[in-house]
């Protein structure tokens, strides 16, 4: 079961390592404005926007069906790409990328319904430790790998290896077992949600989903062109943050998952997310002390890494724990949703606000952004216990 986790979540990850990595370095290089790459970072809005056609994935078609289409539609996207100038950003190239958001936030609704189907109930915790590991490797290998090629082959040459990786992977799900509710176990999909979302304390727990992950949300478009503009290179910026910083994330997830099984996920979402907002201001040190040169980058960098798998670790064993079995592709997809959207929209005004702020206070406000979400994990313990999931569910059909 942990193998097939970790395929698809690499499958997952991949698309991430090009749009957090790829694709902010590229266009910095090509003379694009901060402005405009905080705006492309509001593609983001596609993961937020999934839930729209997430009943389709959820009704029509395997899961496998629906990732490997996805695959294939992204590499023809970054094909199309290697054929467009990156700067002035023309109208063609925004509907390309905007094309690889779209068929990258599809294959996630079907990833993570998947997955819901395949772990079994208070395996969470060590999946997710895997699920992060393999996501990782997979920015190693999407973005860290993919940067290493430009100095060598080019930029247009590095975006069709890209395509080409995209759509070997198109062949390679197949192989993984069916994972889908049977159809009769499946209840009409609008009572479905209605019944979740009566459960008691539903308000406070989607403020909760809304909120956790706010600041590194916020801070995440802009750390690759602080990188540049520092005067870092392409090299050191695949090997330390997305390389070594992978190996910080999966060592991260590890413990994550491991706080997740000793002390469950409520006090574990409080630990683990209040060293995330350390992280956040590690970097903000990093930005205002300029003297400490690149170590102090990379110092940041690697413990920004590291929080990050810690959080995850918390929240996906979370949102997994209180999503149906049945209707894993919708509900999953509603709240992977309502956690994208904020960071959506403070995405695209981040190359705004680090012009106006500096990157110094861009990167601790984006610490005080992570306040409010801590401030809710109480709210989780009730919807946490597996005991409680059906038990709410029938009092929500029932209201």
């Amino acid at each position: 079961m942990l193998a097939v986790v970790a395929l698809f979540y690499f499958v997952e990850g991949l698309p991430f390592g090009v749009f957090h990595r790829v694709w902010p370095a590229y266009l910095r290089e090509a003379g694009v404005s901060l402005e405009t790459i905080g705006a492309v970072s509001g593609l983001s809005l596609a993961w937020s926007l999934k839930l729209l056609w997430s009943p389709l994935v959820d009704r029509f078609g395997e899961h496998r069906q629906w990732i490997s289409a996805a695959l294939v539609v992204m590499s023809a996207s970054l094909l199309l790409q290697t054929a467009l100038p990156p700067s002035p950003l023309g109208a063609a190239l925004w509907a390309a990328l905007a094309l690889f958001c779209v068929a990258s936030a599809t294959q996630d609704v079907a990833i993570d319904a998947y997955t819901i189907g395949l772990v079994p109930r208070g395996q969470e915790g060590p999946a997710n430790g895997v699920r992060i590991a393999a996501y990782r490797v997979a920015l190693v290998v999407g973005g860290g790998g993919l940067l290493l090629l430009p100095r060598w082959i080019g930029w247009p040459a590095t975006l069709g290896a890209a395509a080409a990786v995209h759509l070997a992977l198109a062949f390679g799900v197949w192989g993984a077992p069916r994972a889908e509710a049977r159809p009769a176990e499946r209840r009409p999909l609008g009572a479905a949600l209605r019944a979740w979302l009566a459960r008691p304390g539903a308000a406070g727990v989607l403020g909760f989903v809304l909120l956790y992950r706010l600041g590194d949300l916020a801070m995440g478009p802009m750390l690759t062109p602080f990188w540049i503009d520092r005067g870092l290179t392409r090299e050191e910026l695949g090997l330390v943050s997305t390389t070594l910083g992978a190996v910080a994330t999966i060592a991260g997830g590890a413990a994550g998952g491991l706080a997740v099984s000793r002390l469950g996920i409520p006090r574990a979402l409080l630990l683990l997310g209040a060293f995330a907002l350390v992280s956040n201001l590690g970097y903000a040190g990093a930005a205002a002390w300029p003297e400490g040169g690149r170590p102090a980058v990379y110092a940041a960098s690697l413990a920004e890494s590291f929080c990050s798998g810690l959080a995850a670790a918390g929240f996906l064993a979370f949102l997994m724990r209180i999503c149906e079995r049945e209707h894993a592709a919708v509900q999953y997809a509603a709240l992977s949703a309502l956690y994208a959207l904020p960071g959506t929209a403070l995405g695209a005004a981040s190359g705004w606000g680090a012009q106006q702020l500096g990157y110094p206070g861009y990167f601790a406000l984006t610490a005080l952004l992570a306040l409010p979400g801590l401030a809710l994990v109480g709210v989780t313990a009730a919807w946490a216990a597996p005991e409680t999931i059906g038990r709410d569910q029938e009092r929500g059909a029932v209201a």
